[in-house]
């Protein structure tokens, strides 16, 4: 992965999207901080499917649904109805 200072990615833009679609992600760095990261579009539209799986997909899957652990029912007790004078 390549890094590019924000001066140059904006100076030579072209070249820094050319080079993300033969390469991949590309960085920029604004002062030396990494700030941004350039991706080609497959790549990020997979990004984003694995952060949110579809509904069906959490259904059919595998994995525990839920890590709540759920208290025992019935053991509660309810207060007698308010009376009305």
């Amino acid at each position: 992965m390549r890094s590019w200072q924000v001066q140059d990615a904006k100076a030579r833009f072209s070249e820094l999207l050319e080079t993300c679609l033969a390469e991949g992600p590309q960085v920029v760095t604004k002062r030396g901080v990494e700030a941004a990261v350039l991706v080609p579009m497959n790549e990020w539209q997979n990004l984003q499917r694995s952060a949110r799986p579809a509904l069906k997909d959490l259904l059919l899957s595998e994995a525990a649904r839920a890590d709540m652990v759920l208290p025992p029912r019935g053991k509660r007790r309810h207060r007698p109805p308010a009376r009305f004078d």
